[in-house]
């Protein structure tokens, strides 16, 4: 199936070049462009998209606003947005993340890489670069809000998880691969898949990015002082 992507970036040089690149794709298809964020959801809608590239500096309504705005809507539920930044340690980023982003990359990141990007958040099978995403989630909660960043409601939710799905969502806190958390507890990799998918159903998750912001904000995993 040919994965339908909306760009939103309030650069027209930058969205043009984009467009050339996913266009080129035998697999993928711009279906829109956005100068802002209120038009980038509008045009989701409309559009029926699969992926958002979304700028996260954008006037009037930014890419942060715009992806709590998408992920709120119940008829938005299969968009999938993957944040778009010039600073990839970025606390927005975080906030994006926590607003229901599939995950984020760097403006300067290779053409292969923002593809790859593309086709993982269509597939909403992994986080996009989970171990930098898992740094930049520790990063920002360990500035702290004034307490140790725990969220009781989250903390409670935990305790709808069996035992092996919470040792699951350890590992997905930690960037792990469904591959590398199966050999790490020494089970198949569609068991893990089950469990991840469980755990996501339960925790009221989008994705596995949401997966790893959850296991942060209940305590479950603490940011390392390194």
């Amino acid at each position: 199936m040919t994965i339908r992507v909306l760009l939103a970036d309030d650069q027209a040089l930058l969205r043009s070049a984009f467009r050339v690149l996913v266009d080129s794709e035998p697999d993928m298809e711009v279906v829109g462009e956005a100068s802002d964020g209120a038009e980038a959801v509008r045009l989701a809608k409309e559009q029926a998209a699969d992926v958002v590239l979304m700028d996260i500096r954008m006037p009037g309504t930014d890419g942060l606003a715009a992806t709590r705005l998408i992920s709120a809507d119940p008829s938005l539920a299969q968009v999938r947005v993957v944040i778009l930044t010039t600073f990839e340690v970025d606390d927005y980023v975080i906030q994006s993340l926590r607003a229901g982003a599939s995950g984020f990359l760097g403006k300067g990141s290779e053409p292969e890489e923002l593809l790859n990007a593309i086709r993982v958040a269509a597939g909403g099978e992994a986080l996009l670069s989970p171990a930098a995403t898992k740094g930049l989630i520790a990063r920002f909660l360990a500035q702290g809000d004034g307490d140790d960043g725990r969220d009781p409601a989250r903390s409670e939710r935990l305790g709808a998880l069996t035992g092996r799905e919470r040792e699951v969502l350890v590992q997905v806190a930690g960037g792990h691969s469904n591959d590398e958390i199966a050999d790490r507890l020494q089970v198949s990799p569609l068991t893990v898949k089950t469990h991840v998918n469980r755990a996501m159903a339960k925790l009221g998750a989008r994705d596995r990015a949401q997966l790893v912001v959850i296991a942060y904000e209940s305590g479950l995993v603490r940011p390392r002082a390194d």
